[in-house]
């Protein structure tokens, strides 16, 4: 039997793929070796924000004066919490079954390796299909530092199961996943030590919300060092330079957050001379490689490493091999931090903008420019940018740091990717009070 498309890879890329190509009444093979869900569900996105509302609800519970509530003897249980978490990722593990079973996808567990760009080899078993469509994802990157070896390292996928909070925690790399998980973390009352090479934590976030991340962080327990150069992780300690200024931090965990690395390993696409390197496997617009009837979706391309994005790919291969011409357009794709406050971001910076001459007003507020956003933050601040097109009025990016702006960022992603000026912008109504208001707000400020 041929298969119309093979699937190699069932995390968010693969699974909605096989979703959408199944509902169309295409035959689907589904192949992973892990579990279904992929590492956003299993050891990545859903674990993590799991563990971050249990983080968030203790804070509220030991913080609640300021807003008339008290309480005593609150505690937080880590066996509990992680209870809650399987709990989770089980029912939506079952949740992706269902769809597969009712897309009529058929599943086999194990590893594929290319035949032919035609078929693929799992285990003994051969199986032929019209397209594959390659959605492997990423892994933890190991830089090479001295120590990484030692007991007292882990990953973020081997973090999200300890069994013992410690005591100290130093986190190397101030991205997203360190930013993250420093938050949990220091949210608890641990002392966190977060060790940054680059001058400010997330890089590729807007400066200025980088910066107030990182200001609103340090009240959570989080000390920063950026700039800095790790050079050895002890058995309790790691050492690191900070302009050429060598300090020590005792240590009884260390999380290693430098990033991810494309699982482009032990495919066989040297043989089919699919072309890729170390940072991804290189595809079009459409996400098709350079050779025919193979396609790549997800963190393996290191494009984006976001789950949402690689669902969309995986719709767009779809929509291309059932007939429907679809591409990726990256620009109107957000990221979200998930760290209290939370970040949120789509489109162009101010600093993308200028790098590549197009001219931008940026439009400010405040978050405490928000009735609801004040309502509900007794301290801390935010500030909602809007990038616009200078000439043309178009809105360009939104940035957003504080209150729920992970929920309310895909309404600046359907203005961006529907191209909306801001006179348009300032005919919708938002509802009174959100902090959602803010959008128009900082939008109508550039009219000037």
């Amino acid at each position: 039997m041929e298969y119309d498309i093979i699937i190699v890879g069932a995390g968010p890329g693969g699974y909605v793929a096989a979703e959408r190509a199944g509902e169309q009444g295409l035959k689907v093979l589904l192949v992973e070796k892990n579990e279904l869900g992929g590492v956003c569900l299993n050891c990545g996105c859903i674990p993590s924000k799991t563990l971050l509302n249990s983080a968030k609800v203790y804070h509220y519970a030991t913080h609640g004066d300021a807003y008339g509530v008290t309480t005593t003897g609150t505690e937080f249980n880590l066996s509990t919490v992680m209870n809650r978490k399987h709990k989770v990722i089980e029912t939506l593990r079952k949740g992706v079954a269902g769809l597969m079973k009712r897309a009529k996808v058929d599943i086999v567990n194990g590893e594929a390796v290319f035949e032919s760009n035609r078929s693929v080899r799992v285990g003994t078993e051969i199986y032929a299909g019209r397209n594959i469509i390659i959605a492997t994802g990423s892994s933890p990157a190991r830089p090479p530092i001295p120590g990484i070896d030692n007991d007292c390292v882990y990953d973020s996928t081997r973090l999200l199961d300890i069994e013992k909070l410690p005591e100290k925690l130093v986190v190397v790399g101030g991205g997203v996943i360190g930013c993250e998980f420093a938050c949990f973390f220091g949210t608890l009352g641990i002392p966190v030590t977060v060790i940054e090479m680059l001058p400010e934590i997330c890089p590729a976030v807007d400066p200025e919300i980088a910066g107030i991340l990182r200001k609103e962080l340090s009240h959570r327990n989080i000390t920063f060092h950026v700039n800095a150069l790790v050079e050895e992780i002890g058995k309790g300690s790691v050492t690191f330079s900070v302009n050429e200024k060598q300090e020590s931090i005792d240590a009884d965990c260390v999380l290693v957050a430098t990033g991810r690395t494309c699982n482009v390993e032990g495919l066989g696409l040297e043989m089919l001379k699919v072309d890729h390197d170390k940072r991804g496997i290189k595809i079009d617009e459409r996400c098709a490689t350079n050779v025919p009837n193979i396609w790549a979706i997800g963190d393996v391309t290191g494009k984006q490493w976001l789950a949402h994005s690689a669902s969309r790919m995986g719709e767009v291969v779809v929509h291309n091999i059932a007939g429907r011409a679809d591409r990726m357009r990256y620009n109107a794709i957000p990221g979200v931090i998930y760290t209290s406050p939370e970040v949120a971001t789509v489109g162009l910076t101010e600093e993308e903008a200028k790098r590549t001459n197009i001219p931008v007003k940026v439009g400010k507020m405040p978050m405490g420019a928000s009735g609801r956003f004040l309502a509900e933050n007794d301290r801390g601040r935010g500030v909602c940018k809007a990038v616009i097109h200078a000439d043309t009025g178009v809105l360009l990016g939104v940035h957003m740091i504080g209150g729920a702006c992970s929920e309310m960022v895909y309404g600046a992603a359907t203005m961006i990717e529907t191209e909306m000026r801001v006179k348009e912008i300032e005919e919708i109504v938002f509802p009174h009070p959100t902090v959602s208001e803010l959008i128009r707000d900082a939008s109508i400020t550039t009219r000037s």
